[in-house]
């Protein structure tokens, strides 16, 4: 079996995969491989709806031993309003604003040219692998080829904003009403926006756009904490708020 069919397998089943059983030689044989898998999720009904930014702090870079952010393509199956914990391998969950582009973007494009492409919505990312124990311990081209360890996406009204809006603001995470996490938007490269900036010039560069009708899930106000059961609530200043349950 392929290092394709494998991940693929992987994620149909549930099923994962020991750490470091996949050849995978460079970041782009691990994209090329991200590719090759979102193909078989295509023809499997799936429709692709958007990405992931991921390392987008150096705090998460340095965890994988990276000097860059990196992507990952999610599909409709990821997008919920409601997570089932059964339905994933090792779930984690961040605090991420999520960009709704209406108008191509280009890798020139400005970040005040972002804003205004896009509508912006309060979100949560659940980051999940298709490896054992993969948190911390994937090598960073076994995250890019499991698509970023893609595992959910949830998110509230989308808006417009100007560049000013999201410069600085503090987001903040409850679980069944107890605050457990927050953190900064300037832990996403700056500036989400940024972010967004990044990833259009990392598609380009493999021959890709950001169209209208996709969604960025934009990267992380903090670092993962694992998924529980229970009722999470994502806060933002001048954003607004996504509130969801997770079930066992």
């Amino acid at each position: 079996m392929s290092t394709v069919e494998q991940l693929y397998t992987a994620y149909a089943a549930n099923e994962p995969l020991e750490l470091g059983v996949l050849d995978i030689g460079s970041k782009e044989a691990a994209y090329a491989i991200q590719d090759d898998v979102l193909k078989l999720k295509e023809e499997n009904g799936e429709v692709h709806m958007g990405y992931k930014i991921s390392l987008t702090s150096r705090e998460t870079q340095d965890l994988f031993r990276s000097d860059s952010p990196l992507y990952g393509a999610m599909t409709d199956r990821t997008v919920q309003k409601e997570i089932n914990l059964g339905d994933y391998n090792i779930p984690l969950l961040e605090m991420e604003l999520v960009f709704l582009v209406d108008e191509e973007i280009f890798p020139e494009d400005t970040e005040a040219d972002i804003m205004k492409k896009c509508r912006v919505a309060p979100g949560a990312e659940v980051p999940d692998g298709r490896y054992k124990d993969w948190f911390p311990n994937a090598a960073l081209t076994e995250i890019i080829a499991d698509g970023a360890v893609n595992g959910a996406v949830v998110y509230g009204e989308a808006k417009s904003y100007d560049y000013a809006a999201l410069d600085s603001i503090k987001g903040t995470l409850s679980h069944d009403g107890i605050v457990i996490k927050e953190g900064a938007s300037t832990e996403v490269l700056g500036h989400p926006a940024s972010a967004v900036k990044w990833l259009a010039g990392a598609l380009a560069a493999r021959g890709k756009t950001l169209s209208p009708g996709i969604f960025v899930s934009s990267g992380t106000f903090n670092l993962p904490v694992p998924l529980k059961t229970g009722t999470y609530r994502a806060e933002y200043e001048n954003v607004g708020e996504v509130v969801f349950k997770v079930s066992q």
